[in-house]
């Protein structure tokens, strides 16, 4: 081996050619610890920004979600309600549609018929009718002695009566129908004075 001679401005030494070549493998060695810990500084620093960004990601996923959830959830309710109201409007329209029947019914039995059997098949079709319109759960709106009510009753005329109390209704044109609590159809009455 040879020996080199270093001399510097403060001292002189006597270094091997091994002893460069492992001072130069250890400057490289501390080199490449320095920029391992660089590498791994970045490394944590790039991790966390991605972390941040998938809790972002996930944040934004979460607030999504629950609004989503939200919606349908709105919706269910609102849907739920919707059906429970169709049956009642849709009943109400049909009863609506069929009370013109069943004033003309009433008519036609008040009138003068000689034929009896015809009479009687007219009476049992009409009972058939108050059957159904019973199982709708369709009442009568009260009439003739009953107190003036302006919801379900439609005031035509006003007329002096001694058989009845003044406000009360002392004549009924048009029966008023209603199903359960809900107005089909107001009464068309005479209101006594």
């Amino acid at each position: 081996m040879e020996e080199n001679k270093i001399s510097g401005p403060e001292n002189d030494c006597d270094i091997s050619e091994q002893s460069v070549d492992e001072l130069i493998e250890k400057a490289l060695e501390a080199s490449k610890e320095s920029s391992d810990e660089d590498d791994a500084a970045s490394e944590y620093n790039d991790a966390a920004t991605q972390f941040a960004d998938l809790e972002e990601e996930l944040n934004d996923a979460k607030d999504s979600l629950l609004r989503l959830r939200a919606e349908y959830d709105n919706y269910i309710k609102r849907t739920t309600k919707e059906k429970a109201e169709i049956y009642p409007t849709a009943t109400a329209k049909c009863i609506e549609g069929l009370l013109p029947v069943v004033d003309s019914f009433e008519r036609a039995l008040d009138a003068e018929c000689s034929d009896e059997n015809f009479k009687k098949g007219m009476d049992m079709i009409f009972g058939q009718m108050k059957s159904f319109l019973d199982k709708m759960n369709v009442t009568e709106v009260p009439g003739v002695g009953a107190q003036f009510d302006p919801n379900i009753h439609n005031a035509i005329q006003q007329q002096e009566s001694e058989d009845y109390a003044s406000g009360h209704v002392c004549a009924v044109y048009q029966k008023g129908y209603m199903i359960g609590d809900k107005l089909i159809r107001p009464a068309m009455v005479v209101v006594a004075l």
